[in-house]
């Protein structure tokens, strides 16, 4: 029940996003909407933002769960793409507003697991520092929600493959290199 009573909320404030700017949205007014109780709504989140949360982190980051290899990372990067322009106005109404933290934290926290699992391939016998791997997962991280963000901020219109294509390109072998470069740092 407590699952479903989530999901109602989810699509409730999803579909009020369609009409209105997430800083407009009010606890009373998405629970009056979704017909439950205020104190239901406390039970779960804490509050609109919390819930905005949950929505980014069930719906897209479940998607690319199994695409964090080296072999597969560029299908996770097109999940997403593909989750935000199927989610377009949900995203940039979360974009435009004070919940845009929620959009960075859930984008930063996807893109960084599929990297790190990439990485993590690369270095299998190569016994590179944790906090090493970490800095180029972040590196890499913040390039492409960059490319993202970018993407987002210019209405979405170019094609999510052709960017993947091109980051395909220009990312060829680097991971690889940067592991090679922090191998023998201790």
């Amino acid at each position: 029940m407590s699952v479903m009573t989530k999901k109602a909320l989810a699509t409730t404030l999803k579909a009020m996003m369609e009409r209105s700017s997430l800083d407009k949205i009010t606890v009373k007014e998405l629970v009056a909407e979704c017909g439950v109780n205020r104190q239901t709504f406390y039970y779960h989140f804490q509050d609109i933002y919390d819930l905005l949360g949950w929505i980014y982190r069930t719906e897209a980051l479940d998607a690319i769960s199994n695409c964090r290899t080296y072999d597969t990372w560029q299908q996770g990067f097109l999940k997403l793409f593909h989750y935000v322009l199927d989610n377009k106005k949900f995203c940039l109404s979360t974009y435009r507003s004070m919940g845009r933290e929620h959009l960075d934290l859930f984008l930063h926290k996807a893109v960084f697991e599929l990297l790190m699992g990439v990485i993590e391939e690369v270095d299998v016998g190569k016994q590179v520092r944790a906090e090493d791997k970490k800095f180029i997962a972040n590196f890499y991280t913040f390039a492409f929600i960059g490319i993202m963000l970018e993407w987002i901020r210019n209405g979405m219109g170019e094609e999510p493959s052709l960017i993947i294509d091109r980051l395909s390109i220009l990312v060829e072998g680097d991971v690889e290199k940067a592991i090679s470069k922090y191998v023998n740092i201790s």
